[in-house]
């Protein structure tokens, strides 16, 4: 199996060239705008994978070729054309064995134009290459905005819920990487959620690492007129829980207390620092019926790097996700792709530093606006003339 990029003033002239060179069954791996590097070379760039005919040249030849006759700068941008032509190709080998199983949706996506249009439209956004070959293989043509959104939101998953279900108490972590927004998402989410639904507030936090950090949260509160309460170890946060639970659940059965919030701040650790909150990762994993641990994640770190935190973070085994820094952002696929990938819902997003205004519970149509732009935007697709 060869991977192979074309370039082509048209995405179906380029799918053309493929199936001359490598034979009817060529797959389509990826379709985008060529960089303003290659585009002397076709405003399209289509990867194709296939078995090579041995009439054909290689993908190396044909681009050497071209590279001999460009000028010293132009072959600098070329080399690095280059080195991302190859991590494209090294993810996309991962997919060789999942598209030699599409059948139907794989040769329907790379001999539709408006599938492999769309496909593209997709991945710009960033969402998964794999999400976006199953979402385009269950599609035809001709494909409106309303079915588009009505088949991509089956894959959308949101819980703006705090706390567990049960539980005498509103009790929530927030768990995550050192600058997320842990901090001002906790803020706001007391505003939000306990001062203005008329709600005892609690905060506690195990943030003694970061300089600082529990003077910061301290003065929030005191802002704020809520309590706040540090606990240096897991084993204070967790008789400070059960504390306020069993408190909790008297004043509920004796006087018909609504439930209070308590809201868990945690330190952000990196890999390295990751050894130095085992207990805290062992506490939380171990109280999934009465603490909701949301993992919170910066929206505009790249998509390998939300993967690798993600992962990194797993030992706290969060429910849910909570996405931050919306405005430093375009694309948004990699939040929807982490999302299903990890099989855990969104719960909120935060898009900027206003407390609270800036931060909103995670609904199924924002995300799928965040994705595709809203409703009213049409499905249409430039088509550049040969």
């Amino acid at each position: 199996m060869k991977l192979k990029s074309y370039f082509a003033d048209t995405i179906e002239e380029a799918i053309r060239l493929a199936r001359h060179e490598l034979g009817p069954d060529a797959m389509l791996v990826n379709s985008q705008r060529a960089g303003v590097e290659a585009r002397h070379l076709g405003c399209y760039e289509v990867v194709v994978c296939g078995e090579t005919r041995d009439a054909g040249r290689t993908a190396a030849s044909s681009s050497l070729s071209n590279v001999a006759s460009l000028s010293p700068v132009a072959s600098l941008q070329v080399d690095k054309l280059s080195q991302d032509l190859s991590e494209l190709k090294q993810r996309m080998e991962k997919l060789a064995l999942t598209l030699a199983r599409s059948g139907r949706g794989a040769a329907g996506v790379a001999f539709d134009p408006e599938l492999s249009r769309l496909f593209t439209r997709l991945t710009d956004a960033e969402l998964d290459t794999e999400l976006a070959y199953d979402l385009v293989g269950k599609l035809s043509s001709p494909i409106s905005q309303t079915v588009l959104r009505d088949e991509l939101a089956k894959l959308v998953s949101v819980d703006a819920e705090l706390g567990c279900p049960g539980a005498p108490s509103r009790v929530a972590a927030l768990v995550g990487p050192p600058g997320a927004g842990k901090t001002s998402a906790l803020v706001k989410l007391a505003v939000q959620f306990g001062l203005a639904a008329n709600k005892t507030v609690q905060i506690f936090t195990t943030d003694t690492y970061r300089i600082a950090a529990a003077e910061e949260l301290r003065s929030y509160a005191a802002i704020l007129g809520i309590g706040c309460q540090v606990l240096e170890t897991p084993a204070a946060l967790a008789r400070a829980i059960d504390e306020v639970l069993r408190r909790d659940e008297v004043l509920r059965r004796d006087e018909g207390r609504p439930k209070d919030l308590i809201l868990i701040d945690t330190p952000g650790l990196c890999r390295s620092e990751m050894e130095a909150c085992e207990d805290l990762a062992k506490l939380l994993a171990t109280r999934h019926a009465d603490v909701d641990t949301h993992l919170v994640l910066p929206a505009s770190m790249r998509a390998a790097d939300l993967r690798r935190v993600a992962e990194q973070y797993a030992v706290f085994r969060p429910r849910k996700l909570l996405f931050t820094r919306l405005d430093e952002t375009e694309t948004f696929g990699p939040i929807l792709s982490l999302s299903v990938r990890m099989a855990k819902p969104v719960s909120f997003l935060s898009r900027g530093q206003r407390i609270p205004e800036d931060l909103e519970p995670a609904t199924t149509d924002m995300l799928l606006d965040l994705v595709l732009g809203p409703p009213s935007a049409s499905l249409k697709y430039e088509v550049v003339a040969a």
